[in-house]
């Protein structure tokens, strides 16, 4: 990363509105952010050029929900480091240990989320100093 660069984000979720909030959120807190609409639209972004953070939606249609997507992630040794945040539904149970265990997910987001948290969790997984706006 160039010194003084923003960090930058890969995000995708399959709802715009949910896209629209990250990109706002983390912008606002210091971060280049990259959304899309689907993990394989994602994942290329990530093999393209490693992002210093993930966040994901855990349920998306079509072929490659954030599971699934977290899974390609972490076969490739190079993206070991790289923080996963993944999004979810309130209807949707998913256990935070076995996430953080088997896919080495950082963190569990329920759905709504406070744009201002999703910020400073950002920050301190990828240990930037950046202040988040009141």
């Amino acid at each position: 990363m160039i010194p003084n660069a923003m960090p930058r984000v890969v995000a995708c979720d399959d709802h715009p509105h949910v896209n629209c909030t990250i990109d706002m959120s983390l912008r606002k807190a210091g971060f280049d952010v990259e959304t899309y609409p689907s993990g394989e639209l994602a994942l290329d972004a990530i093999f393209r050029d490693p992002p210093a953070l993930i966040i994901t939606d855990c349920q998306m249609p079509g072929g490659m929900d954030g599971l699934e997507l977290c899974r390609l992630v972490r076969l490739d040794s190079r993206f070991d480091l790289i923080p996963i945040v993944m999004l979810t539904s309130k209807g949707y149970e998913l256990s935070e240990k076995m996430l953080q265990r088997d896919l080495k997910v950082a963190a569990l987001i329920n759905k709504p989320f406070s744009p201002r948290e999703l910020g400073k969790l950002a920050q301190m997984l990828v240990g930037t100093d950046v202040a988040v706006p009141g």
